[in-house]
């Protein structure tokens, strides 16, 4: 969870994930680290910018060949 996603838009000042977006996240995330247990995976969740956060995963794990992701589109106005 990248604490940016938190925080006022640049525009009006509007949080960008509200109480209930946030709820229907967090309830996303458990039921799919449970789909994935029961398939006998894991889910890696954490909290800080991803760029800090991907690097110090690599960092732990050690062995890590391949990193994928996709970047936000962000709307011009």
């Amino acid at each position: 969870f990248d604490p940016r996603h938190y925080l006022g838009t640049h525009c009006f000042g509007f949080p960008k994930t509200g109480p209930h977006r946030l709820r229907f996240l967090l309830q996303s995330v458990r039921d799919l680290r449970e789909t994935l247990k029961k398939k006998g995976s894991t889910l890696v969740v954490r909290k800080g910018k991803p760029e800090d956060v991907v690097c110090d995963l690599i960092t732990q794990l050690g062995s890590v060949s391949a990193v994928v992701f996709h970047e936000e589109v962000r709307e011009i106005l």
